[in-house]
């Protein structure tokens, strides 16, 4: 699948698309120490359920980062992008860091969403999700390369599929570059600090809400604020899973059916 670049007077961000639908669905995937590009197909396939009614877009975090990048800064960019490609209006789901993203999206630009689902995702980061990242940015720094790809995978995966692909990741983590560790660092130190738990009302479109019960990440009570805020809404719906930990996206067989229920 080609990669393609969406590129504004202020940024060139890259992404990939698939499908032929009209409806337009957004993705927005999560923290990562590479990036999900070189998985297209993959992903594309996994998504495949859409490909004919929607014509789907997976965008990256935009190329040269500045050194300080917080999550309301990569919400502009992707703004700026929706906007270059004509997108609006679109069903949008973000995962993990890319639901803080998408909650900034429907916030800020709400011309740009009709429908937000959100997986794995938080209105705010608290001491508990800090820790993990200090720990990830640390092994980044050291460029221990191994031990952050382990130290990841075990947070975000349940254990059963940790353990069944622990070499796997191992593999994987000889091809992280140091271009690949300074964007993770970025990226991850964007996430500290963010709340905008007292905005949440400011959002207008129907939401749907997928969380862990089990979230190593994120803790299992991850959707708080998002309940406190939006669980009396009749147009928020709410679904926790248990066992597949903070990656259930892409560890729980029904997630993607979830997903087109939702959005049709």
């Amino acid at each position: 699948m080609d990669i393609k670049a969406v590129k504004t007077k202020d940024l060139t961000m890259r992404y990939f698309s698939f499908g032929s639908g009209e409806k337009v669905l957004v993705i927005l995937p999560g923290l990562s120490i590479t990036s999900v590009m070189p998985s297209a197909d993959t992903i594309a396939a996994a998504y495949g359920k859409f490909s004919g009614e929607y014509t789907v877009y997976l965008f990256d975090r935009r190329e040269d980062m500045p050194n300080v990048y917080g999550i309301d800064d990569m919400a502009r960019d992707t703004a700026l992008a929706l906007e270059e490609l004509g997108l609006k209006n679109v069903n949008l789901f973000g995962a993990s860091q890319g639901g803080m993203i998408a909650l900034l999206l429907s916030i800020n630009y709400p011309h740009l969403v009709a429908k937000l689902a959100l997986g794995s995702s938080t209105a705010k980061v608290g001491d508990f999700n800090e820790n993990i990242l200090k720990r990830w940015i640390e092994l980044a720094k050291l460029q221990e390369k191994e031990e952050l790809y382990l130290d990841f995978a075990k947070k975000i995966y349940p254990e059963r599929f940790y353990e069944k692909y622990k070499n796997a990741f191992i593999e994987m983590s000889k091809s992280v570059t140091d271009s690949d560790l300074s964007r993770f660092i970025i990226s991850a130190s964007g996430t500290k600090g963010f709340d905008i738990s007292e905005r949440l009302k400011e959002i207008k479109c129907p939401v749907l809400v997928l969380y862990a019960t089990d979230d190593k990440v994120l803790g299992g009570d991850s959707a708080k604020e998002l309940k406190e805020k939006l669980g009396t809404r009749e147009d928020v719906t709410f679904f926790s899973y248990s066992g597949f930990g903070h990656a259930a996206f892409d560890t729980a067989p029904d997630y993607k059916r979830r997903l087109y229920a939702f959005f049709e």
